[in-house]
């Protein structure tokens, strides 16, 4: 089935989270009609208002509270809209947590896949992009980018997940004429939307970088932990790629249209190409603040690496995908949102 914005609904699910909500407002400013459920559990219904407000509706986004593992409730927005393709989102995503609960990551994201393939199935829908990740890469750096046909080996029950939600799509797609599918394997997603309404929101002390720098500056948090100062690296810091999540959701949405042209299954690295170290984003944050940003230097952790780098050529070349904010403004964006909502979306 053909994607257009009149061809029927895009389901996307986990579509209250960070990537998903961005996500959900651009493919509603660019005419597609949009269901989005979600489980909430780590996520609110808040970011719908504010997509309503900023992309001018006058009726609310359709939203039902599902589970992906309750296959019946499942079904029930299925019958209730015409579904012409799927963006999957939901999943739990934190590295760490998943390696102390690595049953319930399987169990979620796993599980809650392969129930929405088998209802996928049932209702003849078969186009979906997956929000997969780098975490499915050997974590090995040896001088170049990773490039799709790179080693995979997750070192996480988080990023094994992924992996396995990647090989369920492709056996689908594989067993099955009619399927298509894209795999967006993304890096670092920091920012928010320019409006200062919509950013990220974590429920917890953040996992990630940027998040966590944000929190100091607010003073939320009292001192961002770096951890390695001896990496072969600039200035002794860890090297990652960042994308902005509104980059992002603009290549979920490039990928959603691509798949009208029936090429099967297809895998594309998501970042910008370039790699900033911790303490230079951290230093980043600050001039967008306009206050120093105390850090503390702390030991290497257990398997991080030097470098992780995406090359992009793929996405520009196929998808004519590039990305079109720079770091300066991920920080202004993301220092316009903590600024404005201190204590996310609860504020």
């Amino acid at each position: 089935m053909a994607i257009s914005t009149d061809s029927g609904y895009v389901l996307v699910t986990g579509g209250t989270g960070f990537i998903g909500s961005h996500t959900v407002l651009v493919l509603i400013t660019q005419g597609f009609r949009v269901v989005v459920v979600d489980n909430l559990s780590n996520s609110c219904e808040e970011p719908l208002r504010r997509i309503e407000k900023l992309a001018g509706l006058s009726e609310p986004v359709p939203f039902h509270k599902v589970d992906l593992g309750d296959r019946d409730a499942l079904r029930d927005v299925f019958r209730r809209y015409p579904i012409a393709s799927v963006v999957h989102f939901a999943a739990l995503k934190a590295v760490g947590e998943s390696v102390q609960k690595p049953l319930a990551y399987y169990r979620n994201n796993v599980a809650g896949t392969l129930n929405l393939m088998d209802v996928m199935t049932e209702f003849a829908v078969r186009n979906i992009v997956f929000s997969s990740s780098a975490t499915v890469y050997e974590a090995v750096y040896e001088g170049h980018p990773l490039r799709e046909t790179n080693p995979l080996g997750c070192t996480s029950p988080y990023g094994r997940t992924k992996l396995y939600m990647e090989n369920i799509i492709k056996d689908a797609v594989d067993a099955e004429a009619g399927w298509n599918a894209i795999m967006l394997r993304y890096f670092n997603p920091t920012g928010a939307h320019e409006s200062g309404t919509m950013g990220e929101d974590p429920q917890q002390i953040p996992n990630n970088l940027m998040p966590y720098v944000s929190q100091v500056a607010i003073g939320k948090l009292e001192s961002v932990h770096v951890f390695g100062t001896d990496y072969n690296t600039r200035d002794g810091t860890g090297v990652r790629d960042y994308i902005h999540v509104m980059d992002l959701a603009e290549a979920h949405v490039i990928a959603l249209r691509r798949l009208a042209e029936n090429n099967g299954y297809e895998i594309f690295n998501l970042g910008s190409g370039t790699g900033q170290t911790v303490l230079e984003m951290i230093h980043a944050m600050s001039e967008a603040c306009g206050r120093v940003i105390p850090y503390t230097l702390d030991p290497r952790r257990p398997g991080d690496i030097d470098t992780i780098l995406c090359d992009p050529q793929k996405a520009t070349e196929v998808l004519g995908f590039t990305v079109r904010r720079d770091l300066k403004q991920m920080c202004a964006d993301l220092w316009r949102w903590q600024q404005s909502n201190p204590n996310g979306y609860s504020s």
